[in-house]
């Protein structure tokens, strides 16, 4: 399969690397693997996704839908184990000529490889990951510095958010810069078995969804929801963990019995369900550049209520009311849940927001005309 001289002839190639693979099944990174895989497949690329798989074995070339996958199995768990795939990926990746797709520097050290072959890498950087407190200080610092690596590696380096493009521009060359934001399918209808099941009713609950740690905003919303009586619930969607986190146990006190903590759900036809029969959604990231859900949520035609700040405002735009604490947050939700002109108005807004740049198609076409500025079989110049 992935020999066949003749199916490659004139045909444009491109190697995904980065994530867990395909199909998405973990997060933002795999879904923009996934969409830009099968656009670019549609378009009549060559496109081999590079996955994961635990525990041990040899490496096993298959293929999804018409996208060929190189599946590597590696034994160790979490970040260990995801630098051992990294490694031997970008070794695979790099006995071919192919331009390479990279999600994200979190081990851009060994896409220096890749720079002494002169192969082209096209690195998507995510947000500004090492400046996230949740790592703890050795893991923000070896993050740190594969970001300056993959600055200076990359040959094109994607970032999500015109903020995260200005910040890069202090790290690297300009011309090396490009902003392509994530994607989300619109979202006209969708059954309401999911909702029943986490014991939901249509259009009588706003949604919380995000990973649940301070940088999130979620005690401030959760506080601002419970600070009086609302007459619809709140969902917050999340695996919390009171026992044993002391953040997730304050988020747990603060919430009064409007507020349902529903656990974690990751299959995406379910979210969009629990999306599009919501009153609206709460989006308290404080950090990041453009953020899946915060896109998922307009795709659904969500009213928004969202923090304030540079990120949120250039993606949300007139389809979001915002604050910055928790009594500005109680007061956006009093106006979003007892004004239905404003919550439609909102929810247009959102919905002509996401059509106008976060369709798949139009980020997915982006991604391709960065790519084919490195066809033709030219290597790029070496370090």
């Amino acid at each position: 399969m992935g020999d066949n001289a003749a199916r490659r002839q004139g045909q444009p190639t491109v190697r995904i690397l980065g994530t867990h693979g395909i199909p998405a099944a973990y997060g933002g990174f795999e879904t923009a693997a996934e969409n830009i895989a099968v656009f670019l497949r549609d378009q009549g690329w060559r496109v081999i996704v590079y996955c994961q798989s635990d525990g041990d074995g040899p490496i096993v070339e298959d293929d999804w839908r018409g996208i060929e996958r190189v599946t590597i199995p590696v034994g160790p768990d979490g970040w260990k184990g995801t630098s051992l795939f990294d490694l031997k990926s970008i070794g695979h990746a790099s006995r071919f000529d192919d331009v390479c797709l990279t999600f994200g520097y979190n081990t851009a050290v060994f896409n220096v490889l890749q720079r002494l072959k002169g192969i082209p890498n096209v690195i998507n950087m995510d947000g500004i990951e090492w400046s996230r407190a949740r790592w703890g200080f050795m893991k923000q610092a070896i993050l740190y510095v594969n970001e300056r690596i993959a600055c200076w590696v990359g040959n094109t380096l994607i970032a999500d958010h015109p903020e995260i493009e200005t910040y890069l521009a202090k790290k690297a060359k300009r011309s090396k810069l490009t902003t392509i934001t994530y994607g989300a399918h619109r979202v006209d209808s969708a059954p309401v078995a999911p909702l029943t099941a986490h014991g939901l009713t249509p259009g009588e609950y706003l949604t919380l969804i995000c990973r649940p740690i301070p940088e999130n905003t979620i005690l401030e919303l959760v506080q601002a929801f419970s600070a009086e009586r609302r007459g619809v619930t709140l969902a917050v969607f999340g695996t919390y963990t009171p026992e044993t986190d002391p953040y997730h146990r304050a988020v747990v006190d603060a919430a009064s019995d409007e507020v349902a903590f529903v656990g974690s759900v990751y299959d995406p036809d379910e979210l969009a369900a629990l999306r599009f029969h919501a009153l609206g959604y709460l989006h308290g990231h404080t950090v990041g550049g453009t953020n899946p859900s915060l896109v998922e949520a307009m795709a659904a035609g969500n009213a928004v209520i969202a923090h304030d700040n540079p990120y949120n405002r250039w993606v949300a735009g007139d389809g979001a009311l915002y604050f910055t604490t928790a009594r500005d947050a109680a007061a956006r939700i009093g106006e979003l849940l007892q004004n239905p002109a404003r919550r439609a108005a909102l929810s247009s807004a959102a919905s002509a927001r996401h059509a106008e740049e976060f369709t798949w198609e139009h980020v997915a076409g982006q991604y391709e005309t960065v790519l084919q500025t490195y066809l033709g079989g030219a290597r790029v110049a070496r370090v």
